[in-house]
């Protein structure tokens, strides 16, 4: 693996850095392309669901395989924003019960009317859709265009928009329905190496997850800035389970009572491509209680809680308090995490942040750590409408 540092802003910004450095800390820290993430979304805001998702991502076609020529034509075409494939329910208005690869294109200004924008959509996605069957395996077929009209969701997640928001338009092409299980099984020997699928972690969490009833897969392909965010994302939802949540255990959404870092990173010091994220969106203000674990130790740069020693283990709270609160909780030198380290409350006390100055010396270090701790994650829990 390369030591490369991917920024990702939001979803959308994504900036590689090619540095590693020695921070005086026990080893030497890198960031590799591929990324693994536990994501736990409490929506007490809309849905009142809770949602689990295992998030796999890389921005290198070795690492998540894409044909080098396909994935080189689609990222210069400049109209097209993403290709998504997804057995999520009703992925555009009119699907049902079926799986879609959607080829979403930004409008272009010079189309007048809905048929023109349609008309044009589907000119652009026809060229391209053989070789993504080909490259996915799949044998979708045309079925509509979609012009998305609102950005709900995208307000309510803080999204960019390029998978459902205003403007986007969708060329719709479906498949027949598969179970999840079966489905991610296939799709991820189709795009994940051998390595990865046999290194366990994270990977071996979303093998299991994907056979939950509630459970759907999505991949997505975001052209952006001269490479390919590519994205292995397996959900599941626990319905109506969010409204009455005070007490969290992340792991129990995961069904697990312990997670492991993928051995992929075993040969050096990745701390940052493992990290387990929890949001939570209420109507109303809360914060994080009652941490059973560690609070990493933090400085506020730019806004942002930065981690002062990527070597501890522990929650970082950012922000700890309000209508939409997040933690990320990173593994530092540990390799594994145990169900007990993770739990806490909402509502309550608030919790004490512990902060550090840094000096310096490590100001390499904080511009490495605030481009890799905000790695790219969707908060989006599905695709539909």
């Amino acid at each position: 693996m390369q030591g490369k540092i991917i920024s990702i802003s939001g979803i959308m910004l994504i900036t590689a850095i090619g540095i590693t450095t020695d921070f005086a800390y026990s080893q030497e820290m890198s960031h590799a392309t591929f990324q693994e993430t536990a994501q736990i979304i409490i929506d007490k805001s809309i849905s009142q669901n809770v949602t689990a998702s295992i998030i796999l991502q890389s921005t290198s076609i070795q690492e998540i395989r894409i044909p080098a020529e396909l994935e080189r034509e689609v990222r210069e075409n400049g109209q097209i924003k993403a290709v998504i494939f997804t057995n999520q329910d009703q992925c555009v208005l009119g699907v049902v019960d079926e799986s879609c690869i959607m080829i979403n294109v930004s409008r272009n200004p010079e189309d007048r009317g809905i048929i023109a924008i349609q008309d044009s959509t589907k000119e652009i996605a026809e060229s391209y859709i053989d070789r993504i069957n080909q490259a996915l395996d799949t044998n979708a077929e045309f079925h509509s265009v979609f012009i998305h009209t609102d950005d709900k969701s995208n307000q309510a997640l803080g999204t960019s928009g390029i998978i459902s928001g205003k403007g986007m338009i969708s060329a719709a092409y479906t498949l027949p329905m598969e179970d999840t299980g079966p489905m991610y099984e296939k799709i991820s020997s189709v795009l994940l190496p051998k390595i990865i699928r046999d290194s366990g972690g994270f990977y071996d969490i979303a093998k299991k997850l994907s056979h939950d009833e509630n459970a759907k897969m999505t991949f997505s392909w975001i052209p952006i800035d001269g490479k390919s965010l590519l994205q292995l994302k397996l959900s599941t939802d626990y319905p109506n389970r969010a409204a009455s949540l005070t007490d969290v255990n992340p792991l129990e959404f995961l069904q697990v009572g312990n997670i492991k870092r993928s051995d992929y990173f075993d040969g050096g010091f990745y701390p940052l491509n493992s990290i387990i994220h929890v949001v939570v969106l209420s109507s109303d203000t809360t914060n994080f209680s009652n941490v059973n674990g560690d609070i990493v130790p933090t400085q506020n740069i730019e806004n942002q809680e930065i981690p002062t020693d990527i070597t501890k283990e522990g929650w970082v709270f950012d922000p700890q308090e309000g209508q939409r609160i997040q933690g990320k909780y990173i593994f530092g030198e540990e390799s594994g995490i145990d169900e007990n380290k993770l739990k806490f409350s909402l509502g309550g006390d608030n919790i004490q942040p512990i902060t550090q100055e840094l000096d310096e010396s490590t100001i390499v270090a904080i511009i490495i750590t605030i481009v890799a701790i905000a790695a790219a994650i969707f908060y989006l829990k599905g695709y539909k409408k």
